[in-house]
């Protein structure tokens, strides 16, 4: 697959309600992973501002609701906010 004809990326953000740490994020990613594969979806990576209790996923998907229905299948983390995102260069 080409860059061309690649999915879309996106940017999802989770506003948790308090600090939250990199070792539950950790887990909650490695359940995305379990999954994404039944949605054509690739998780690619992940930031944590634990502090602020935020969360940031990268992900290639068709679109954000299918991105958006791994979290809610794997943990039910959903996001409050996905951006389609161009990768700079």
């Amino acid at each position: 697959m080409t860059k061309e004809d690649s999915l879309p990326l996106f940017m999802d953000v989770h506003n948790m309600d308090g600090a939250i740490t990199c070792d539950a994020v950790r887990e909650a990613h490695e359940k995305d992973l379990e999954v994404q594969g039944d949605h054509g979806v690739n998780y690619k990576s992940y930031w944590v501002a634990e502090t602020e209790g935020k969360i940031f996923c990268l992900v290639e998907a068709p679109d954000a609701e299918t991105a958006a229905r791994v979290h809610r299948d794997a943990h039910g983390l959903v996001a409050d906010e996905i951006y389609e995102v161009r990768e700079g260069s």
